[in-house]
């Protein structure tokens, strides 16, 4: 699974990197996330109405267009590739609505049974500037007429080499299946099966680092420091997280 991934990118770099429709004023620099959490805002990448492609900010938390109140579901950060085309919750938008989410790297905590505590560690690419995860988007839309864009990573099953600290790994798009993941015109779930398959072996480096990562609060450089893994300084990550509903 993905529960909190980062993204230290300059908007630049994401515009060149996905080719993206560059505004007039690209407004603000992005600041740096290292600790991103489920249910904050984070940059979506979705084809826009005139075929290029263009980013939002959308809530990291699916929420299906049928719930009828958000604050009573559980939200939706992960879905299953092998299942997601059957789900209620998710095939409208695996036909519709294949997004884009850009990462640095992503975090994983390594479990070791009853009464041990867990490993963090960051998950990033040596073979990718910017790691492009597979996700889905649905716009909830409340009575009062109020829209919230959210989005979900879908997964796939670990490879063999990351197997013994997680059983699942993010979906990764890579550069040059961009505009087929994109296409959901002329691109059905069937036709992009082949994409929807775990990444080569030697894609990811996992790299342990301290538990400051488990602290939402904790949002800098410093949670991707290389340490010694210690399982038992280990803890598990905090459910502090922010709203948006």
């Amino acid at each position: 699974m993905c529960g909190r991934f980062g993204l230290t990118i300059a908007w630049s770099e994401l515009y060149d990197y996905f080719s993206l429709i560059r505004p007039t004023d690209a407004g603000p620099e992005m600041p740096p996330r290292y600790n991103i959490a489920p249910t904050q805002p984070i940059v979506t990448i979705r084809s826009g109405f005139d075929g290029g492609r263009e980013a939002l900010l959308a809530r990291w938390g699916l929420v299906p267009g049928w719930v009828k109140d958000p604050k009573s579901f559980t939200t939706l950060t992960n879905a299953r590739t092998e299942t997601a085309a059957e789900k209620p919750s998710f095939k409208a938008a695996l036909r519709h609505r294949r997004v884009l989410i850009p990462a640095s790297g992503f975090y994983e905590w390594q479990r070791f049974g009853k009464g041990r505590k867990s490993q963090p560690y960051w998950v990033c690419s040596q073979q990718d500037p910017i790691i492009a995860f597979g996700g889905l988007m649905e716009t909830w839309a409340g009575e009062d007429g109020s829209e919230v864009d959210t989005v979900c990573i879908l997964t796939t099953d670990a490879t063999e080499s990351f197997a013994p600290i997680h059983h699942r790994l993010p979906l990764v798009i890579r550069e040059k299946d961009f505009d087929r993941w994109l296409d959901c015109k002329t691109q059905e779930p069937k036709d992009i099966e082949d994409l929807m398959r775990p990444i080569a072996d030697d894609y990811f480096t996992p790299v342990p680092v301290s538990d400051s990562v488990n602290k939402v609060a904790n949002d800098n450089p410093d949670n991707l420091k290389r340490v010694e893994p210690q399982p038992d300084q280990a803890q598990k990550p905090d459910d502090g997280q922010m709203s948006m509903f």
